[in-house]
């Protein structure tokens, strides 16, 4: 595990000197900033401003799923490809699962970070109302969110490892993800095509109902995905 350790640290780290990091950063807050000024505008204008803490959640999910995960991800190993540097790693005394682990684990890192700042919105929206949000829904709504999360980061390591050019990972990335809401969420298909949509299993969690089965599904989906990846790289390891 210290090889995993040291990856993601170097991978964290590697966030905070990157330009395009601060670019999705901005962009990520900048836009609930705006959704989360004009809900509250409107609720105090109207008189019925809402104890939901989960007033930007909505959005949040969109942008983390069509922009934020596909950019953050999209150089874990493409640009290690695209730079050569992938060779010296498989040729260094770290495992393709540690590789693939430590590079996931810094990107997770580097969104629960901003997950956490988002944070802020609940907390003016619980100050400003009376009795106050429900926290409890808000907990589960926030767990299901880092579950997500860590499925999309994951499907975005594994784009990522199959593509020596990171441009070309982003936007399949975006549309891999896109493909699992539309297959859950189409009003002919059937009930398998919904058991593995990525939003049909996120519906307890933001009504404050946690089930395993939903838990399982992005903890396999995340665990599936890493594997996959682990098997491409020892895949380029043998060419």
């Amino acid at each position: 595990m210290r090889n995993v350790w040291i990856l993601a640290r170097r991978e964290f780290s590697h966030y905070f000197i990157s330009p395009l990091a601060y670019v999705l950063s901005f962009f990520f807050f900048l836009v609930l900033g705006l959704v989360f000024y004009l809900s509250l505008r409107a609720g105090l204008a109207f008189g019925q401003l809402q104890p939901d803490g989960r007033v930007v959640i909505g959005w949040m999910v969109w942008i983390l799923l069509l922009a934020i995960a596909p950019f953050v991800t999209m150089r874990l190993i493409a640009d290690e490809q695209r730079m050569g540097t992938l060779e010296l790693l498989l040729t260094s005394p770290v495992r393709d699962g540690e590789l693939i682990l430590g590079k996931w684990l810094g990107s997770f890192a580097f969104l629960l970070i901003l997950l956490a700042v988002t944070w802020v919105y609940p907390l003016i929206l619980h100050r400003m109302t009376d009795p106050g949000i429900d926290q409890g829904v808000l907990v589960s709504a926030y767990l299901g969110l880092v579950l997500m999360v860590a499925a999309m980061l994951a499907i975005g390591t594994l784009v990522s490892a199959t593509f020596s050019n990171p441009w070309a990972a982003a936007p399949v990335t975006a549309v891999v993800l896109l493909s699992l809401v539309i297959i859950g969420n189409a009003g002919d298909t059937s009930e398998f095509a919904r058991q593995i949509g990525f939003f049909e299993h996120y519906q307890g969690f933001y009504r404050g109902v946690i089930q395993p089965s939903d838990v399982a599904y992005y903890l396999s989906l995340t665990v599936l995905c890493l594997f996959l990846s682990t098997q491409v790289i020892q895949a380029r390891r043998w060419r």
